[in-house]
């Protein structure tokens, strides 16, 4: 899996997806920049999670928050005295990490224990095997489990409470080692706001300091009254934002997956108090469906339920997906109370209520939360869709190719047209003008650079569900070879139709 993480990041700069921020002067930690092809990519998970999100509903509408918003609205969101990491230096390696990941990290080389007892016994027993009642009854399986269960509780309270010193002593109990170093000498666990704070205007001083936002949500909180009477809404309707957020990451690592400057989705869904918990079952089921939509499965694809609530929730649960590094959080659903229009009713002294024309009374709504990174997203679509694999070569063998099976709806070109040769006017005439007439429809792209082969290579690599061939032929039937990337099936289709023929598949 170390390995299959490494030829991603690689294939992510070789093919114009991400390239390392300021690389030539020798890069910015935990930044990246999005190439040529990686923004599109982006720009289309973007793209399918509005669609989805607001196109599809009446009651959701856009809102488009600054970055900048006045600093009392952290402290009304528990930001400035609550938005902290448990940090633990190694003396040995001098690097820092969260205590609670190394405890994480603990827990899930126990799981990966229990499922390579039950891989093991599955491929002894066969088709007679009984997963259930195996893990019910094996010994190392249960001991594990028993292990797993009892750092996890430990965890979630130390969590709640702020309890530094049990996680000091869950890391010596457990005798967690530096993954660097393999040193056990740590230091105290501390906390470490994660708010990134500059200055308003030329004069420094608390007066002028503000905060790059460590989240999208509290412009949506901060809007509320302003979205709902403009766009004249009735509860329950929800306001959804795609935006850049910053959270000062000490441990910022695994390439795109955490890092300080990233791009949210997040919408928040106003209900009336009492019907939350049934809104937050609905988004809960909603957004896995969305998550399937796109390609996932039931193997990649999980809930985890949180043990430790953050201060704002009364119900939290994120979808989970099977990064090449583990099972990691893709998306949260969080039941928000009132929490939010509460705090910000109370700092501001600006009422934030909803009048009730059905119940004829006035109350501040509760809130059902679904957060999305971007960069999170475009990271499971790389790892879902990343393939290496033997095709038939045509010539009575196979050969070697890496293709990106992306769904066609994110694929950063959708159809790729191709003259079979470049030193042809005839051709190279007639493929200019087949791509001028879909590039106005689809993301399309030209390519004559080298052999027909080593171009439908470098589009499976980039993704693109279609490649396009004019050939000699096309000259006489008006007719193109239609190949598609993951069947390798070629298919001859008519000019005249093949708009209609890319628009049923795309």
């Amino acid at each position: 899996m170390d390995n299959l993480f490494k030829n991603i990041i690689s294939h992510c700069k070789t093919y114009g997806f991400i390239f390392p921020s300021s690389e030539i002067y020798d890069g910015l930690s935990a930044t990246y920049d999005y190439g040529p092809n990686g923004v599109e990519l982006k720009n289309n998970i973007k793209q399918a999670w509005w669609k989805s999100m607001v196109r599809q509903h009446e009651n959701i509408v856009g809102l488009d928050a600054a970055i900048f918003m006045h600093p009392k609205t952290w402290k009304a969101s528990g930001h400035v005295d609550a938005f902290n990491d448990p940090l633990i230096d190694n003396k040995t390696s001098k690097k820092r990490y969260r205590a609670d990941v190394l405890v994480e990290d603990y827990m899930a080389k126990l799981e990966a224990k229990i499922q390579k007892e039950v891989d093991k016994a599955k491929k002894r027993f066969g088709d007679d095997f009984d997963e259930v009642m195996y893990s019910k009854t094996n010994p190392r399986v249960l001991a594990n489990a028993e292990k797993h269960e009892a750092a996890r509780t430990r965890l979630a309270k130390a969590m709640t409470d702020g309890d530094l010193e049990d996680m000091k002593k869950m890391i010596e109990d457990y005798e967690i080692a530096c993954p660097e170093s393999g040193s056990r000498d740590w230091t105290e666990v501390r906390q470490f706001n994660l708010m990134f704070s500059t200055q308003l205007g030329a004069v420094a001083g608390e007066e002028g300091k503000l905060y790059l936002r460590p989240e999208t949500a509290q412009g949506i909180f901060v809007n509320f009254l302003n979205v709902q009477k403009s766009s004249r809404q009735k509860v329950p309707f929800g306001i959804a934002q795609i935006g850049k957020a910053f959270r000062n990451e000490i441990i910022a690592r695994q390439f795109i997956f955490r890092m300080r400057e990233f791009e949210q989705m997040e919408m928040q869904f106003f209900v009336q108090p009492g019907s939350e918990m049934e809104w937050y079952e609905y988004w809960k089921a909603e957004r896995l469906k969305w998550h399937e939509m796109l390609g996932g499965s039931s193997e990649d694809l999980r809930y985890h339920d949180h043990d430790n609530l953050a201060h704002y929730a009364n119900a939290a649960v994120d979808i989970e997906f099977k990064f090449p590094f583990g099972f990691k959080e893709l998306e949260g659903i969080h039941s928000r109370t009132d929490f939010d229009l509460t705090q910000h009713q109370a700092l501001s002294g600006k009422k934030m209520q909803y009048f009730d024309p059905v119940l004829n009374e006035s109350y501040v709504p509760y809130v059902v939360e679904t957060s999305i990174g971007v960069d999170r997203m475009f990271l499971a679509t790389l790892s879902r869709a990343y393939t290496e694999e033997s095709v038939p070569d045509g010539k009575g063998g196979s050969s070697e190719r890496v293709v990106l099976k992306l769904h066609p709806s994110l694929a950063p070109v959708k159809c790729a047209i191709l003259p079979l040769v470049k030193n042809n006017a005839d051709l190279t005439e007639k493929a200019r003008a087949v791509f001028d007439d879909l590039k106005m429809d689809y993301a399309a792209q030209y390519d004559e650079k080298d052999a027909i082969g080593r171009r439908y290579r470098r589009q499976d690599a980039i993704g693109t569900p279609y490649c396009i061939t004019v050939d000699h032929d096309s000259l006489e039937d008006n007719a193109v070879t239609v190949r598609e990337r993951d069947s390798l099936t070629q298919e001859r289709v008519s000019l005249d139709g093949l708009k209609a023929y890319l628009a049923q598949r795309l």
